[in-house]
């Protein structure tokens, strides 16, 4: 079957190959380097004990020093799965939310069309360089002249001039035998609404080619000379190369030399990417004239794991700054994130550092401000926080931004840096803890209580982390307790990434096979990682894995690690949503819940679901014991406003 042009391109760029060799391979942490993409671990394809397996997450790539096994993500699918190429795209387009598209007989001429295309941007190319050197570009070259680039620029970015007529490119091109169809398929010009020929698209205007990640011409990026030109920049239309909301400008060097260390920059115009590119800092890139899009923030991440966002210091700057904060957060996750440059007023990258240099640039990019650092700043200084009511607005705001973040760890992370900042923020300025006495010991304590009541030690994560570790081991190893929580498992969200990609594959396994021994199951998931699993101390430890254990033993285990977890995950949601109420404690309901959620929590995989201490019914009908009806008058009494 032939794949439309294109479709292999688009699917090793959605996904990242560390995570596809992952699922085979234990990585070597102090040999790898995560956040550059380079990782290392011992080769899958032959018995070693050291590390001589190479991931180059930003080339695709994988390559063993010990028995020279190479390819990208389909060939390691191929070879670790034992299936073929087609067998191979099919897995890994499901992974990528891809649909594998349907047998298309006329892929090969597509893909000889987008040749043909591609061959007539390049001829495109050439005349517009030409161009910049006849009498006619003598106004764009004074101009380029007056940019401050060092000798040899206009080479090394091959601009070009289109010049002042209506047809110049298009009899240039139709000269050499291009037929009318492919200049108009470019983009290159338009047909007319007269009844006459077609006419250029791009004409009086400073010429950039855009090139995709494997050096293609796809398109152009055109500035007017004439200052009357309603459109100062002009990019080409869209056409079978090009997608303005896939594509970068500088993507493949920039790709290149963020994969030797240097930071990945993203500035807004052509200019600024040439300007920071020729003083040294080669990884940058241009959205190509318009707000980043979801797919460029997926595209830039598989080049770094934080690109610096470097925008003008004017209102539109600033606004596109907020526009992405909302882009990014549904898409955070550990270790990917983004960092903001935003310049002095007035300045963009082009002229701070034709002005101020490049080692002010550099201080600039040093000091590069954390995508939760913005959140809070937006919503802080773009709105009022003087009244209570207006402080509850501010909380609410942020509780909504955090909300749209998916990944439970990154969203309880960010909460956390919201508190430090709003206590920062909002502390008063005669603050005095309450074990250390003073005048304001009342405004201490309640400070230090609702501090310490809404803090999350992150030790529950790994405590979490092993519980999941234990309950997956022992459906792994022992036989029948998969059937019994195939629904549960479908439901639950697993904390870590690698149980939830161990999840998945036995949900899939399941769904395409009416019925799976365990052993099968086991293969699919990888030996080693069911090992790993295994030779924990805590999973070792846990008497349902000791030989013989009774089945029933082994259910009842996993049983209560499912339910512990579920309703510690309940109980911190619960905490989370009566933070704002309960800070300043005007809702008994409030209260009421947070007993409920710590009730369950408690009791969460006990046999007979009780606890033997004398409950009574609190004045709103919740069930407490005494010490918490006590322990809550007390807190209650400690953080009431004077």
């Amino acid at each position: 079957m032939s794949l439309p042009p294109g479709f292999l391109d688009e699917l090793r760029n959605r996904l990242s190959i560390s995570q596809v060799v992952g699922r085979k391979v234990m990585w070597d942490t102090r040999k790898s380097n995560q956040g550059k993409g380079d990782m290392w671990a011992p080769c899958p394809f032959h018995q070693e004990k050291s590390a001589s397996f190479h991931v180059d997450d930003r080339k695709g790539y994988y390559y063993c020093f010990g028995c020279h096994a190479k390819g990208d993500a389909i060939s390691f699918v191929r070879e670790t799965e034992n299936v073929g190429f087609m067998e191979a795209v099919e897995i890994l387009a499901r992974e990528a939310g891809m649909p594998v598209p349907q047998r298309d007989p006329q892929a090969q001429a597509k893909a000889d069309r987008r040749t043909q295309l591609a061959d007539v941007m390049e001829q495109a190319v050439q005349f517009f360089r030409l161009q910049l050197k006849t009498g006619g570009g003598a106004a764009a070259r004074d101009y380029l002249a007056g940019r401050g680039q060092p000798d040899g620029w206009l080479d090394r970015w091959e601009i070009g001039f289109a010049p002042d007529g209506w047809q110049g490119l298009w009899d240039h091109l139709t000269g050499k035998g291009v037929s009318q169809d492919l200049i108009v398929g470019c983009g290159l010009a338009k047909e007319s609404q007269q009844g006459k020929k077609p006419y250029d698209t791009f004409r009086n205007r400073i010429m950039f080619p855009i090139r995709d990640a494997r050096g293609r011409c796809i398109a152009f990026g055109g500035r007017a000379m004439d200052p009357a030109d309603k459109a100062k920049y002009l990019n080409s239309p869209e056409t079978e190369l090009f997608d303005k909301g896939r594509s970068l400008y500088n993507h493949g060097p920039a790709r290149e030399a963020a994969g030797k260390g240097q930071p990945l920059i993203v500035a807004e115009g052509y200019m600024d990417v040439i300007a920071l590119s020729e003083a040294g800092f080669g990884a940058v890139v241009a959205p190509l004239g318009t707000a980043i899009t979801e797919n460029q923030l997926q595209m830039l991440w598989r080049v770094a794991p934080e690109p610096i966002i470097a925008l003008d210091g004017d209102t539109a700057g600033l606004r596109a700054a907020m526009r992405l904060i909302d882009l990014a957060l549904p898409l955070l996750e550990a270790g990917q994130s983004l960092q903001f440059l935003i310049l002095p007023e007035g300045l963009d990258p082009d002229d701070f550092v034709r002005l101020q240099g490049k080692k002010a640039f550099h201080g600039l990019l040093d000091g590069a401000i954390p995508l939760v650092r913005m959140l809070w700043d937006r919503e802080l200084f773009f709105a009022e926080h003087k009244t209570p009511e207006q402080r509850a607005g501010l909380s609410k705001r942020l509780n909504a931004a955090t909300s749209k973040i998916h990944d439970r760890i990154v969203k309880q992370y960010y909460r956390e840096a919201l508190r430090e900042f709003w206590s920062e923020a909002f502390r008063p300025r005669n603050y005095a803890p309450a074990f250390k006495g003073g005048k304001n010991r009342k405004e201490g304590a309640s400070s230090e209580a609702k501090r310490s009541f809404l803090s999350m030690d992150i030790d529950v994560f790994a405590l979490e982390d092993m519980r999941e570790r234990v309950a997956l081991a022992l459906l792994l190893r022992i036989e029948g307790l998969l059937d019994v929580f195939l629904e549960g498992i479908e439901r639950f969200e697993f904390l870590s990434d690698s149980h939830a990609e161990i999840r998945s594959t036995i949900l899939q396994a399941y769904a395409e096979r009416r019925f799976v021994e365990l052993d099968q199951i086991q293969q699919l998931v990888g030996i080693s990682k069911v090992e790993t699993l295994v030779s924990d101390p805590m999973v070792k430890i846990n008497p349902a894995m000791r030989r013989g254990a009774d089945f029933e033993v082994a259910k009842m285990t996993v049983a209560e690690l499912f339910a512990k977890l579920g309703a510690e995950r309940a109980h911190r949601a619960e905490l989370q949503d009566v933070m704002d109420e309960i800070a300043e404690l005007t809702s008994d309901d409030s209260l009421s819940r947070l007993v409920h959620a710590n009730f369950a929590k408690e009791n969460a995989g006990k046999a007979n679901g009780s606890n033997q201490v004398e409950f009574v019914e609190a004045e709103n009908g919740v069930p407490l014991s005494k010490e918490e009806i006590e322990g809550f008058a007390r807190l209650r009494e400690s953080m009431r406003v004077k």
